[in-house]
C-alpha cells in the first residue's frame, strides 16, 4: 500500500475545517469521520494506515474539528465538542439544536464530497462517542443514499425526532462498543441497535473487552465493513 497523503483543509465558508487523507489515485470513495468529546480531527489520524485498506479502493478519509463549545460537564470551559453534554447516565441531557446543527455540518462536508466527484453512495460516515451521535442523525436524515454509517462506542440520542430519509432504506450500520465502557455504558450501544431496528434497519453489533476506546480487533471489523461498502462498483437504483 502506497503511502497515503496528507493535507490539512482550512475553514471555508460555513464548512468545518478538516485533515484530509488523500489516498495515492484520486479519490473515488470517501470516509467522513468523526472524533469525540474534547479531540480534534487528528486524533484518528493514526487509525487510517493501521487498517490497512486497498489501496485500489481510492478512498479521502476526511476528518473534520468540532467547533469550541462551552461544556456544561466541564465547567463550562470550552472545548471541542459537537453539542453541550449537561448530564451523563443513560438518560443524558444534551443541546438537541447543537447536535442537530453539527449533523447539518457533516451534510454539507457529504456535499463537497459529490461536488468534488465522488456519488453519495460511496460516502461512509464514522464516529466516535459524541461523534458517532451525529452520524446517525447526519446520515440517516441526508436525502442521498450512502455507503454506510459506523458507530464507535456511541449512542443514538436523536432516535425519537430524526426524520429518516428513504434514501437510507436499508444502509448497512455497524455498531462497536465496549464490554467496559464506563462513558458510554454498553446498555446505549444495544439500544441504539434496538431503536435502529424499530427504523427498519438491520445493524450488525460487535463488542470488545475495553473500555471508551478504540481495539486492534475493532479495527479489523471496521476495515472489514469499510471493504464490504466501498468495495463495490454497483451503483444503487
Amino acid at each position: 500500500m502506497r503511502p497515503l497523503k496528507l493535507t490539512a483543509i482550512p475553514a471555508m465558508a460555513d464548512l468545518l475545517p478538516c485533515v484530509e487523507i488523500e489516498p495515492a489515485t484520486p479519490a473515488t470513495a470517501s470516509v467522513i469521520w468523526l472524533h469525540g468529546l474534547g479531540a480534534d480531527g487528528h486524533d484518528f489520524e493514526p487509525v487510517v494506515p493501521a487498517l490497512n485498506l486497498p489501496a485500489e479502493l481510492a478512498i479521502r478519509f476526511v476528518l473534520p474539528h468540532a467547533p469550541l463549545l462551552p461544556v456544561t460537564l466541564n465547567g463550562g470551559v470550552e472545548m471541542p465538542a459537537w453539542y453541550d453534554i449537561m448530564r451523563l447516565g443513560e438518560e443524558r441531557q444534551f443541546n438537541r439544536a447543537q447536535l442537530i446543527l453539527s449533523a447539518q455540518q457533516v451534510q454539507a462536508l457529504i456535499e463537497r464530497e459529490i461536488a468534488r466527484g465522488v456519488p453519495s453512495h460511496k460516502i461512509m460516515l464514522v464516529g466516535f462517542s459524541q461523534g458517532g451521535a451525529v452520524c446517525y442523525h447526519a446520515g440517516l436524515s441526508y436525502s442521498g443514499p450512502l455507503a454506510g454509517i459506523v458507530g464507535l462506542s456511541t449512542y443514538f440520542p436523536t432516535f425519537d425526532t430524526v426524520v429518516a430519509n428513504q434514501a437510507q432504506a436499508g444502509i448497512p450500520v455497524l455498531i462497536c462498543h465496549g464490554t467496559l465502557d464506563s462513558v458510554v455504558p454498553i446498555t446505549m450501544g444495544r439500544n441504539s441497535r434496538r431503536n435502529l431496528e424499530h427504523m427498519g434497519l438491520s445493524p450488525v453489533f460487535r463488542t470488545y473487552a475495553m473500555a471508551h476506546t478504540v481495539s486492534p480487533d475493532e479495527l479489523i471489523d471496521i476495515a472489514g465493513f469499510i471493504k464490504q461498502c466501498l468495495g463495490s462498483t454497483a451503483t444503487p437504483t
